[in-house]
């Protein structure tokens, strides 16, 4: 059991760091408006990622890898709100900013609810997460696994402890840096930056195939 644990953390370190959306999401609400929502938006991904796993231990991700106008559904509907982001992003990029105003306005707007619920729906939207808890969690059941369900559940909420803790840093050492990222040319300049990889990652969601 202790090989299958050590194989699948080294499995799950290797996609968290990897960045995608959910990175560039809790970068840019991190930005927008401090530590507190990158840790919100942390959580409401792992919060996606926990029913992803209860998903695949009832089989239901299964069934959604087995289904193409399912996982379509969910790519659809995930790379819709990607792009929504991005423009809503790219829209902020053009809008003049005050230095003093350049947060407050920011935190007004995107309170720990609302980036919790857009980590949340980010990761629920993303079919990737179907294809890793459904296909991959399984192989590395021990072999002598007393019960599946438990089993599943105990690896895929540890990938869940995982994301949070990479994504909780990664919004750590964003916010370090918020204090000159603030100033207004910088901050139109990430807010394009985030918005065109938002509109990226959801342009590149729509021609993802689903596994098998």
């Amino acid at each position: 059991m202790h090989g299958e644990l050590v194989a699948f953390a080294s499995v799950s370190l290797a996609v968290i760091v990897t960045p995608g959306q959910d990175t560039a999401l809790t970068i840019r609400n991190t930005l927008r408006a401090g530590r507190p929502a990158g840790w919100a938006t942390a959580a409401g991904v792992s919060a996606g990622q926990g029913c992803w796993t209860i998903g695949a231990a009832a089989g239901l991700a299964s069934l959604l890898l087995a289904s193409q106008i399912a996982f379509t559904i969910v790519k659809v509907l995930g790379a819709g709100y990607l792009l929504f982001l991005g423009l809503q992003a790219l829209w902020s990029a053009r809008r003049p900013y005050a230095l003093d105003d350049a947060t407050s306005a920011g935190s007004a707007c995107l309170g720990a609810g609302v980036a919790f619920r857009q980590g949340l729906v980010s990761n629920l939207g993303n079919p990737k997460m179907v294809a890793f808890f459904g296909s991959l969690l399984p192989q590395f059941l021990p072999a002598q696994a007393a019960s599946t369900f438990w089993m599943l559940l105990a690896l895929g909420f540890t990938f869940c402890l995982l994301t949070f803790i990479w994504l909780a840093i990664y919004a750590v050492a964003v916010a370090r840096l918020r204090v000159v990222m603030r100033r207004p040319k910088i901050r139109r300049t990430l807010d394009a930056i985030a918005g065109t990889a938002l509109i990226a990652l959801g342009l590149r969601l729509t021609a993802q195939q689903r596994p098998g």
